[in-house]
């Protein structure tokens, strides 16, 4: 650590991972490297699958300069780790780390998954690490337009009382607005995150394939304003009891 910069490590070559690592890097952090793990990364977004020419090519692209780095060389360097991996991946990459010893004490271990708080990540915290979990309820496109996202966003973090100081700054300093999940509550808040999302989609594709299938010309840009004054109704309502056979109506 110098004058209170972190050198950061990136486990995982998803467009969170990545986004995060550009978004640490433009608050004044040192990123010094990027893994791959070979499996799924990231939630949300591409999975970071392809080959390792394409990994390579990803991460310079939204990296300059930051080299690729095998997993323990991330985290031997790093004052910060940063697990961008699906949920999946998260417990086998983090156990297969901690089984190695080569975490350091007072190290700052963080994860993206959105399911999970600070437990899953027992087997670094046996080790002495502090452990954060920062979720950005956001959809990566996977290139430099999100970093304009994280400015609207909010992130969901959880970390032990005395470092959850720590990971709000960190959110405040890629420049979203942090706000406090508890670990019991967090497979409720990233249902919520995945209905919104996922659903929203889903309704989206489904009306425009309806509109398109009667020959409707423009359907998205038909749609857009419909979709969002609904959704901007709809947020500034809250959350009321719904019987589904009014929406029919």
């Amino acid at each position: 650590m110098n004058g209170g910069r972190l050198s950061v490590g990136v486990v995982g070559t998803g467009p969170v991972g990545v986004v995060l690592g550009q978004a640490l890097a433009s608050a004044g952090h040192m990123v010094i490297g990027v893994a791959s793990t070979g499996g799924p990364t990231g939630t949300g977004g591409a999975t970071g699958t392809g080959s390792a020419s394409e990994e390579f090519d990803y991460v310079e692209a939204l990296l300059p300069e930051v080299p690729m780095l095998s997993v323990e060389q991330v985290v031997k360097q790093s004052d910060l780790v940063l697990f961008a991996l699906e949920s999946t991946e998260l417990l086998k990459v983090v156990s297969s780390v901690a089984e190695s010893g080569i975490f350091k004490s007072g190290q700052l271990v963080a994860h993206t998954a959105g399911e999970f708080g600070i437990d899953i990540l027992l087997p670094a915290v046996d080790q002495g690490v502090i452990p954060l979990a920062i979720h950005p309820a956001m959809s990566f496109t996977g290139t430099t337009l999100d970093l304009a996202r994280i400015r609207e966003s909010y992130f969901a973090v959880a970390a032990p009382k005395i470092a959850l100081p720590i990971a709000q700054a960190l959110v405040i300093e890629m420049g979203a607005e942090p706000i406090v999940v508890s670990e019991e509550d967090r497979k409720t808040y990233f249902e919520a995150i995945s209905v919104a999302s996922n659903f929203s989609k889903l309704i989206v594709n489904q009306s425009i394939g309806l509109l398109e299938s009667v020959g409707v010309e423009n359907a998205r840009a038909l749609l857009g304003p419909v979709i969002r004054s609904a959704v901007e109704e709809a947020l500034a309502e809250g959350h009321t009891p719904i019987n589904p056979e009014e929406l029919l109506s």
